[in-house]
């Protein structure tokens, strides 16, 4: 409903509620989620986000997967956090082409690229993941608009994308986000940590639909006006 927010305890909410409560508006659908600090931080001092999340974060980060045809993550973030293959088809997005090691012995499929024609690793990513899972998406920017559709046209409907922060904010200068799942742990941190979106110079307005609550960790769903 327009201009309606719910609020609610996770804690009162069953798994399939909870996963009900994310069910997208529309079709294709691009969610990107993120945890932050109550200062704005979206890592520990380690620079890894998974040293600032909790139990709700979890419970919230494995519904949203549950519910995804696909996540879409950026190739930095893949090695920085250690990524391991997923259940679902995992797109790795870089400009360099370059398939993280700890992905390149994945079954056949469940790992796609996308990519520019000036890729240094392009031909190597084609050997590795197999020619028809690598999408050259423009000459030396990745048409993030393409990369929607393509995965939409391949039934990829639900499209989770879990970061980074600059792909984040390419995909909002884009217009191609539909909703942005944040996480807030009840931290301080300071430092110079990394926002959840940083490069691309955006302005964009959001509208919070749920918030959820669970031992001061808030946990919204905004979505994209």
């Amino acid at each position: 409903m327009t201009g309606h927010l719910e609020i609610q305890r996770l804690a009162d909410l069953s798994d399939d509620e909870l996963v009900a409560a994310y069910a997208p508006r529309s079709g294709p659908w691009l969610r990107v989620n993120f945890v932050s600090t109550v200062d704005g931080a979206a890592t520990g001092s380690d620079g890894l986000s998974k040293s600032i999340n909790d139990d709700a974060d979890g419970r919230v980060f494995d519904a949203l997967r549950s519910r995804a045809d696909c996540l879409v993550v950026a190739a930095g973030t893949l090695r920085d956090e250690g990524y391991d293959v997923p259940r679902l088809p995992l797109v790795v997005v870089t400009r360099s082409g370059d398939v993280p090691p700890k992905l390149r012995d994945a079954p056949p499929g469940r790992i796609l690229m996308a990519t520019v024609a000036t890729a240094d690793g392009l031909a190597e990513a084609r050997h590795v993941l197999g020619e028809g899972n690598v999408m050259v998406l423009g000459e030396e920017e990745i048409d993030l608009a393409a990369l929607k559709a393509q995965l939409a046209d391949r039934g990829w409907d639900e499209q989770l994308c879990e970061g980074g922060p600059s792909l984040f904010a390419d995909l909002l200068a884009a217009g191609v986000v539909d909703e942005l799942c944040w996480t807030v742990v009840p931290r301080l941190l300071g430092g110079d940590g990394p926002r959840i979106a940083t490069g691309a110079d955006v302005d964009v307005a959001l509208r919070p639909v749920l918030l959820l609550e669970q031992d001061g960790t808030l946990l919204g769903r905004w979505l994209v006006e």
